[in-house]
């Protein structure tokens, strides 16, 4: 209702639960409609297992999306996928922090105050879809068979609560500490700690298979190496920079076996903190703002 009354100039409307409305209002009021696709929403897991749900959604995406004359989404394999169904171009907007790439001194300050171990190595998983497919089980499981090193888990998630049981269960109680949610300031200090991240989303869906995580732009502000699944738009930035490495499943050995290389590779290392430094220049949103800043001035004209 408060679209039907306020003034407008243009109407954005974030992912396709919230198009319909907005489609249905920039006809009434004759203003323009920008679509911002945050990721391909008939692909997401949730839908997957309720094709009646999933088809409604399809139908009212197949209406409106090819009448758009203005959208944009997260990376060129979800845009691909948009032009190859609808014939409609869509412009890549990838989501990431701003220039905030910091020299990894004063670690064991921090840590003090974060009341992190000072004598072990930290491998981190964030974020704030921690949920069942995304690589978080077999992560603390891997953490049977790594040495010296402590799993961080911030954030939050569907599949927090199993986890702490699994934890339990191995007796892994010294070896994963999880922290809530944190502020993006927040997070950051804990994110700086870290010799490893990990995004291990599992290739079970369209979502996942083309997402693109907030948390790699993160770790490479935070000069962090990253252990991936190997999915197209993760792997393309991961090898194209040579930042990390790509695990080719997600057998427990096998990501066990990654983190310990990654963590005691030093000369790999040093490799990694120059090209990390040289990606967190060019992967910012200083450099992408530009684009989306081009979209908004191009309406109306």
């Amino acid at each position: 209702m408060v679209l039907t009354w306020r003034q407008t100039d243009i109407l954005l409307s974030n992912d396709l639960d919230t198009l319909p409305a907005n489609y249905l209002i920039s006809k009434i009021k004759g203003v323009p409609l920008v679509y911002d696709s945050h990721e391909y929403y008939t692909g997401v897991p949730e839908l997957s297992h309720r094709p009646r749900v999933r088809a409604i959604w399809k139908r009212i995406e197949s209406f409106i999306v090819p009448r758009l004359k203005y959208a944009y989404t997260v990376n060129s394999s979800i845009a691909q996928l948009y032009e190859d169904e609808y014939q409609i171009k869509f412009k890549v907007i990838r989501n990431m922090p701003e220039v905030k790439f910091q020299i990894r001194t004063d670690l064991d300050i921090i840590k003090r105050e974060l009341r992190l171990p000072q004598d072990k190595s930290i491998i981190i998983l964030q974020g704030a879809g921690i949920n069942i497919q995304r690589g978080a089980e077999e992560a603390v499981e891997a953490m049977q068979f790594v040495e010296n090193a402590i799993l961080l888990i911030v954030g939050s998630g569907d599949v927090i609560p199993a986890l702490k049981l699994k934890v339990v269960e191995l007796q892994l109680n010294e070896k994963v500490i999880f922290e809530p949610k944190k502020s993006p300031s927040e997070l950051m200090l804990y994110t700086l700690c870290a010799d490893l991240g990990l995004s291990l989303d599992k290739d079970t869906n369209l979502n996942y298979r083309f997402s693109l995580p907030n948390k790699i732009f993160d770790y490479i502000q935070a000069g962090v190496p990253i252990l991936a699944s190997d999915l197209p738009e993760v792997k393309k930035i991961i090898e194209g920079y040579d930042i990390g490495f790509i695990t080719p499943d997600h057998q427990i050995k096998t990501i066990a076996n990654l983190m310990n290389k990654m963590i005691y590779e030093k000369e790999k290392r040093l490799t990694w903190q120059k090209n990390l430094k040289i990606a967190s220049q060019e992967l910012n949103w200083n450099h992408e703002k530009n684009k989306l800043l081009l979209i908004f001035n191009s309406i109306g004209q």
